[in-house]
């Protein structure tokens, strides 16, 4: 590989994370959807606190975790890339820069005044550095059974629902 396939390889890198909204990140366990920032050549990820996402098994400091990037438009993988893990210690001047980006791309946080002090108490924040280069994608499609998870679907619908629809608005 050259030089100029190095930096190009890092560009895909770069421009893929940063446009994305989803990374798949893949520690020892199986694949996670989260969302991210990228911010100074790193995917920054919080998380595995009350009302924050799971964060996958093995993402520990100093472990490699395998970063598979989607295309924003259409879903479909763009380039994949192994990533060194660091754990951000709370509170330390590399940590309040992470959660400064991260603050402002967390949608819907139930209590973003207090959101750093519970990130600081209860979270882990991640920093995701490429490695030397990108990895091939697979070739197959990598589909697995769902996670478990306490979320629930909504129920079908009573039989007698569509009549008593029907009712109100004949009744208008």
């Amino acid at each position: 590989m050259t030089a100029a396939d190095v930096l190009l390889a890092r560009a895909l890198v770069e421009e893929a994370t940063k446009k994305s909204g989803l990374i798949w990140v893949r520690g020892t366990g199986p694949a996670r959807a989260l969302w991210h920032v990228w911010h100074e050549g790193a995917a920054l990820l919080v998380g595995d606190g009350p009302g924050e996402q799971p964060l996958p098994a093995g993402l520990d400091a100093g472990a490699a975790a395998e970063v598979t990037v989607r295309s924003k438009d259409k879903g479909g993988r763009l380039v994949a890339w192994t990533a060194a893990v660091t754990v951000l210690e709370p509170r330390s001047e590399e940590w309040e820069t992470a959660v400064g980006e991260l603050k402002g791309k967390r949608l819907n946080a139930p209590d973003a005044e207090q959101l750093t002090d519970r990130w600081a108490r209860d979270c882990r924040v991640l920093r995701l550095t490429p490695g030397a280069s990108s990895t091939d994608l697979p070739d197959g499609s990598l589909a697995v059974a769902p996670l478990p998870t306490g979320a629930t679907t909504r129920r079908t619908a009573p039989a007698a629902l569509p009549r008593l629809l029907l009712r109100r608005r004949g009744r208008r």
